[in-house]
This record gives C-alpha cells, sequence and structure tokens, in this order.
C-alpha cells in the first residue's frame, strides 16, 4: 500500500482518496482533499498559506532538519522479503516515533521560551489602559486604592545595582 504526500499541504493521501492532477507534461499532483485542489487552481503557493506544512517550516513553526525525516523518505528500490529485518524495523520505528516527538517537543518549548514575560507585559499594558472598563469611574475617583500600583521585582533591582 502505498501512501502518496500531498502537493499542497503534505499531508498523507491514502490509495482511494483525493484528487489527482495530472498536467500537459505529465506531471502529477496529488491532493488531499477538494481544498487543496481549488487552491492549487487558484495558484496560490503553499509557502504563504498559512495552514500548510510549507509555510510552517518556512517560519519556523515545525521542525526542518532532523535524521529522523530520512526514515520518512520515498525508495523505489524493491526489497526481498526478510522476516527478521521486517520485525526490526517495526521495532525501530517505534523508537523514532517517540525521538521524533521528544524532539518536536523539545523545539516547540524552545520556540515558547520568551513568550511569557511577553505576555504578561501585553497583559499588564492591556489593563492599565483598559482599568476604566473593570471599575467605574467614579469608583475609581472615590477610592484611589481601586487604581493600578507599578510591581516591580526586587530581584531584579538588586541584580541591576550590583
Amino acid at each position: 500500500m502505498r501512501l502518496e504526500k500531498c502537493w499542497f499541504c503534505s499531508s498523507t493521501v491514502y490509495p482511494g482518496h483525493g484528487i489527482q492532477f495530472v498536467r500537459n507534461d505529465a506531471k502529477i499532483f496529488r491532493f488531499c482533499r477538494s481544498k487543496c485542489h481549488k487552491n492549487f487552481k487558484m495558484k496560490r503557493n503553499p509557502r504563504k498559506v498559512k495552514w500548510t506544512k510549507a509555510y510552517r517550516r518556512l517560519h519556523g513553526k515545525d521542525m526542518t532538519q532532523d535524521s529522523t525525516f530520512e526514515f520518512e523518505r520515498k525508495r523505489n528500490r524493491p526489497e526481498r522479503y526478510d522476516r527478521n529485518l521486517a520485525e526490526n524495523t517495526l521495532k525501530a520505528i517505534k523508537k523514532i516515533v517517540k525521538v521524533r516527538a521528544d524532539r518536536q517537543s523539545k523545539h516547540i518549548l524552545n520556540r515558547m521560551k520568551g513568550n511569557k514575560s511577553a505576555e504578561r507585559k501585553r497583559d499588564a499594558k492591556e489593563l492599565e489602559q483598559s482599568i476604566h472598563m473593570v471599575k467605574a469611574p467614579g469608583a475609581l475617583q472615590k477610592d484611589p486604592s481601586l487604581t493600578l500600583v507599578k510591581v516591580t521585582r526586587r530581584s531584579e533591582e538588586n541584580g541591576m545595582k550590583e
């Protein structure tokens, strides 16, 4: 059973599924669903469409270079069936899937590393700008303790002085 890749989004196309388009120069394009086929007919570039694998790889959202991708490569050379080889291959596939998942999660963590502080700053700024939506303006004038107070971390201040 041969599993093909969609030309547009790089997802798997199973036998009997999807659409196949053959151009005049005999180049075959396989699509997993009509969404990919329609985008191809509209001459859209997969690297500019946000939900495609090409976009995600180009913009650093997915791993691009990893030794585990070598096993996914298409090989057209037939191999003689060997039971031991098939058994070892199936064991290796399980290990490779685990390694790839670990590396993928590590990649995501590295990508998201600096987001926490930036998100906190953005949230504090938004709250500061729209405090009037949280509390009524009259209440803020009557009780000044309801206003936001600037909070700085003492460890950062101590680190700056040293």
